[in-house]
């Protein structure tokens, strides 16, 4: 536990480097208010004893002004220790969260393949927002009552050294009652952080796929399982309660118990006409045993906060620390591309020794438009992610304009490449904004010229809005056939050298696939182009046809070549397609 502790706060302590002056003020302001906390107590001995008892009324007004002015610099230090601390912690945060959401970015498609969204934004939300408190509720709070505990003993010690022995041998007790309580909060964080995890990968889930719960009447058995995962969340807060509702009684009867017994012992000796004690220590110790027993009794608190905050630090650290996903750039930046596309002995595979790509060998000619075409997983669009170097082949090459694509940056590669899926995401932002995607170079009049050039402008103007109408998370306003649309658009204004459509105008209805169809006349010309569809009419006229399955390519040549030969896999599949479509319009 100590080794990850230490290694979690070292990690932590990096990124307050550059705020090393403002950590420097929440050391000075901490040591201020112990001091200035533990002085007034004495001053409270000092009025008893020399003034109260001898009834000056001159002296005690003095000391009770002097005793509201150090309480007035208490507060003082109070006020900037605390804002400071919260303040420093909240921009070491704000660094790390950028660090870590830049980080996720960077990581291949195999990560984000096994790993959930819940789990990631607990990560980057929840986990951080734990974080925060080290600094503004752990550490320094901890740094603070520890210098209180310091300088009060120091005072205890110079006022009545026997009074403190009594003191300090309960002290012992509650050492030993905090650390249990340390060790058993450390499991009980552990737990609760792993729930809440699971609990925001299931509610993130659940409300992506709304609309599958609702369709096949999940609702109920979906619940359930809300409450099976939301019951496992509660017990793991019932442990940090009950060892909570356990510690807190205890410490108060410890501090309660030493109070009484010095009262008894000093009242004892003042009784015996002991000089050494005055009915001022005994004042001044009412005050000092609550300020030294409960900052102890604050620190464990404190301490659950630390707790909390290194078991998400550790699971932050674990994230930043992963270099395997890392997508490796390279340093040659891509200008305009003529468009040749080679694949040289190709092999991928998602998962080890499973290869879904088998050694594929295919030359695309500069503003060629090529259509692949397949069974469902023949590996279709799996060669546009390695195109694209979404995921990084297991060998062969792949080039551009004969440089190999691991040599071009990833930033300048994509720039380069648009792709239009069958599954459009849009932002929960207006139809310009998810044209543009917030990119600079491109205004709203390139936009509109563009859109008039593809013939989508009326349609978008027929929105509520036109180009500033919000189309809701994920494009819920539009149709299927309404986001394509918008998806084409956003290939065009990008101006690519290289255009893929993947699967772009399957499920769309008769006047949307006309629109379609007019957009992938105008933004193929003049471009390398790479079509992927089930629909082989929207092929047909494609300057080359790759067929594949299971991983091969079985076939490749114009529509009309494949189509007269006597056997082949081509026109068995459009036959058949064909013949299932004149089956559907009869029916």
């Amino acid at each position: 536990m100590k080794a990850i502790k230490s290694s979690s706060l070292k990690k932590l302590m990096l990124f307050a480097k550059p705020y090393r002056t403002r950590f420097t003020w929440v050391i000075v302001f901490a040591i201020s208010l112990s001091i200035f906390a533990a002085l007034r107590p004495y001053l409270l001995k000092q009025t008893v004893d020399s003034y109260i008892s001898n009834a000056d009324k001159q002296g005690l007004l003095y000391y009770i002004l002097l005793m509201g002015g150090v309480l007035l610099l208490e507060v003082i230090s109070q006020y900037y220790f605390v804002y400071w601390a919260n303040w420093l912690g909240q921009d070491i945060v704000k660094d790390i969260r950028e660090k870590l959401f830049r980080h996720i970015t960077s990581f291949r498609m195999k990560f984000f393949d096994n790993e959930a969204v819940g789990r990631l934004v607990t990560r980057t939300v929840f986990d951080i927002e734990s974080i925060a408190r080290i600094f503004s509720q752990g550490l320094f709070m901890i740094i603070s009552d520890l210098l209180k505990m310091i300088v009060v003993l120091a005072f205890m010690f110079y006022m009545n050294w026997k009074l403190t022995l009594i003191v300090i041998l309960a002290m012992p007790i509650l050492l030993y009652a905090t650390r249990i309580f340390q060790k058993k909060m450390k499991g009980a964080f552990e737990e609760v952080r792993a729930q809440v995890a699971n609990l925001n990968t299931f509610v993130q889930e659940r409300l992506t796929g709304m609309k599958i719960v609702q369709l096949f009447n999940r609702e109920d058995i979906e619940y359930e399982k809300f409450k099976q995962i939301n019951k496992k969340h509660n017990d793991a807060w019932q442990k940090n309660i009950l060892y909570n509702s356990i510690f807190f009684p205890i410490a108060d009867i410890i501090s309660s118990l030493t109070l009484g017994f010095v009262i008894w012992y000093g009242g004892l000796n003042i009784l015996n006409g002991d000089n050494m004690t005055t009915f001022g220590d005994l004042f001044a110790y009412t005050m000092l045993i609550s300020m030294l027993f409960n900052p102890l009794r604050q620190i464990a608190d404190k301490f659950n906060e630390m707790q909390m905050g290194i078991v998400a630090s550790d699971r932050v650290f674990e994230l930043l620390d992963m270099e395997q996903y890392i997508q490796v750039p390279g340093q040659q930046e891509a200008g305009h591309f003529n468009g040749e596309i080679i694949f040289e002995n190709v092999r991928f595979s998602y998962i080890e020794n499973e290869e879904v790509i088998k050694g594929i060998n295919l030359k695309v000619e500069a503003g060629e438009t090529i259509a692949i075409v397949g069974a469902t997983g023949a590996g279709k669009s799996t060669i546009i992610n390695l195109l694209n170097r979404f995921y990084e082949i297991d060998s062969g090459s792949i080039t551009i304009d004969g440089i190999n694509i691991y040599d071009f940056t990833l930033d300048s590669l994509r720039k380069q490449i648009a792709i239009v899926l069958q599954d459009v995401f849009l932002f929960a932002d207006t139809i310009l904004n998810n044209i543009t995607l917030n990119e600079p170079d491109i205004t709203r009049e390139d936009v509109i010229n563009a859109a008039k050039a593809i013939g989508v402008h009326e349609f978008i103007m027929s929105l509520p809005g036109g180009y500033d109408y919000n189309v809701k998370e994920r494009g819920v306003m539009l149709s299927s056939g309404q986001r394509q649309l918008i998806a084409f658009l956003r290939a065009y204004v990008s101006n690519p050298s290289i255009l893929i459509l993947d699967e772009a105008t399957s499920s769309v209805d008769t006047y949307s696939e006309e629109l379609i169809r007019t957009a992938t006349d105008t933004i193929t010309q003049g471009r390398t182009s790479i079509v992927i569809a089930h629909r082989l009419a929207t092929v047909v006229n494609a300057d080359k046809i790759i067929v594949m399955d299971k991983g091969k390519i079985v076939e490749q040549g114009t529509h009309y070549d494949l189509i007269n030969r006597e056997t082949g896999y081509y026109k068995n599949l459009y036959y058949s397609q064909f013949a299932m479509e004149n089956t559907e319009d009869g029916m």
